[in-house]
This record gives structure tokens, C-alpha cells and sequence, in this order.
């Protein structure tokens, strides 16, 4: 495949010079995790174009008076608040059940990183559960409103950490093996970029271009909460020079695939730096990991998916 061209941006780029003229007048957003870090400042760019935005987050509250802020940022008064956790099937079956008429643009940006070993009540690793499973539930459940939209985009925030480790089919809540944070977070990472791949292909026919990316290297969001600093493997830096970018140039790449004409009609591909990533060469931080783009993985994948959440 040819490399899609975003020569305008770049790793230092913003969330609203990306978004800079352009009218999203009459779209409809959600964006998941958006009471913070990256999930507000995309929200908040959604915002100023125009756009209809769902502040989504694991509690009503705090996602009321950030929908609130953002209005009054923006100056937009169509920037709603729901309740929406993703480690909680009701309440992914809840939000999809509240959702009505079409959606143009959805932003799976919510996650977490290298918890410690902690299962929902259902027993599945909680990691693969929020970062995969909640936001597979929520895209596959809000399709029709996707499809109707005719065009609609679905943005799906992975990592570079996705090249530590492939999905274990054979124990993806480590029950068999010992858990491991860092190995734990790389699978549903890994998991996000195989879902675009195969959501992508079955849902071309759909209008639905499904994309994932690599945000970059955020400290500034609550991602690292769980631990003390980061391992000294787990340094993005490379091909860009840019080691640590701020929230504003993390959101960029979001904002790319979720609004920028540039990318029209893109689906299934890996972002980084506002720009489609190449291979993921061993020793640099940077790329995509073979094992995330297998065709044969993604599918499987989308099998498991559907059993794991049925």
C-alpha cells in the first residue's frame, strides 16, 4: 500500500492546527476518556470545529463540568456529557442503548497503562478489558449509528507499546501464566491497531473508515498513574527526534484521522506524528509491529472479541 501523504503536519503539530479551518458543522462526535489529557484537548478540538461532542467518561460528574468547560471554551453549546466505563458491559450497553440518530465521528481514546493485577467481575484482565474489549463492545454496538452517518470515521488510540508483545490468544487474562503489567498493556495495544485492521475490512462496504495511531510519548495525562516511572525500554523516541510531546501535539494525530480532509477515505492504516507509520524496525521506538497488522490475527481476534463480550 502507498503511504498516505500528511505533509502539512507534523510530530510537533497541535490539536488545533490540525483542526484549523475546518467546519464540522452538523457531525456528530464521542470521544471516550475525554474528562482529561488527551481525550479533552480531542474533545475540545471537535468542539471548535464545530462539531456536536459527547464528553465521555467513568463518572456523570466529571464529565458534565468538563462538557462545560469545553462550551465554554469553544464557545460550541452542543458539547454533551455521559457516563460511559468501559470495564463495565451495563454500562457500555447502557450508553449505546442512549445513543439515537447518526454519528459521524467516534474517538476510542480511553485507557489504561501497566495497572496492577486487577480482573473485572466478569474475571477478564482488567487492562485488555478497558483498553479492547469495553471500546470493541462500544464501536460494534453504536455500527448502525455509524453507517447511517455515511462516512463516519472511528479513531482508535493505540501506543508504541504495542510492539512489546502480540495478543495471547492462549491466555489473554494471564490465568495460565503470571501476570506481567508491561506484557498485559502491549496486548491491548496490540489488540486496538488488529481491531482497525479488521473493522476496516468489514466494514468498508459501510462507509466506515477505522484507523489506530500511535499518540506519543504524554506524561502530562494521568495514563502513568499506576507506576513509579517508566521502564527504561519503554522510550518512544526515534525517526521524529521528538522524545515527550505536550497534550496539545499528543491530540494531533487523533484530531488528524478524526477530522482532516487529508485522510478522507483512509481506513485500516497506523498513525504516528500526523503521519501513516511505516514498519517497526527493531531497537527504534517508532512504527508498527508486524504482529499488529496480520490479517489472519485480526480476525481471529474479532472472533474472540465477540465470544469474550456476548
Amino acid at each position: 500500500m502507498t503511504q498516505i501523504p500528511t505533509p502539512a503536519f507534523g510530530a510537533l503539530s497541535t490539536a488545533s492546527e490540525v483542526v484549523a479551518g475546518i467546519d464540522l458543522s452538523g457531525r456528530r462526535a464521542v470521544v471516550t476518556g475525554a474528562t482529561g489529557g488527551l481525550g479533552r484537548e480531542t474533545a475540545r478540538a471537535l468542539a471548535s470545529a464545530g462539531a456536536e461532542v459527547t464528553v465521555a467518561g467513568r463518572t456523570l460528574r466529571t464529565a458534565t463540568a468538563v462538557a462545560a468547560e469545553i462550551a465554554a471554551e469553544t464557545g460550541n453549546d452542543r458539547v454533551r456529557a455521559a457516563r460511559l466505563d468501559l470495564a463495565d458491559p451495563a454500562s457500555v450497553a447502557a450508553f449505546v442503548a442512549g445513543r439515537h440518530g447518526s454519528l459521524h465521528i467516534l474517538v476510542n481514546n480511553a485507557g489504561i497503562m501497566a495497572t496492577p493485577e486487577l480482573r473485572t467481575p466478569a474475571g477478564r484482565e482488567l487492562q485488555f478489558a478497558t483498553n479492547h474489549l469495553g471500546h470493541f463492545a462500544l464501536t460494534a454496538g453504536l455500527h448502525d449509528a455509524l453507517a447511517a452517518a455515511g462516512g463516519a470515521r472511528v479513531v482508535v488510540v493505540s501506543s508504541v507499546g504495542h510492539v512489546n508483545g502480540p495478543v495471547r490468544f492462549h491466555d489473554p487474562d494471564f490465568t495460565a501464566e503470571p501476570y506481567d503489567p508491561w506484557l498485559a498493556y502491549a496486548q491491548s495495544k496490540t489488540a486496538n491497531v488488529l481491531f482497525a485492521v479488521e473493522a476496516a475490512r468489514r466494514w468498508a462496504a459501510d462507509g466506515i473508515a477505522v484507523n489506530a495511531l500511535n499518540p506519543g510519548r504524554i506524561w502530562e495525562t494521568g495514563l502513568g498513574r499506576h507506576m513509579d516511572a517508566p521502564p527504561a525500554s519503554f522510550d518512544p523516541s526515534g525517526a521524529s527526534g521528538v522524545s515527550e510531546k505536550n497534550i496539545a501535539q499528543g491530540a494531533a494525530t487523533s484530531v488528524l484521522l478524526a477530522a482532516s480532509p487529508l485522510v478522507e477515505g483512509v481506513t485500516g492504516r497506523y498513525f504516528e506524528d500526523c503521519r501513516e507509520a511505516g514498519p517497526h524496525t527493531p531497537g527504534v521506538r517508532r512504527g508498527v509491529a508486524a504482529h499488529a497488522v496480520d490479517p489472519d490475527s485480526a480476525r481471529r481476534l474479532w472472533d474472540l472479541s465477540v465470544r469474550l463480550t456476548a
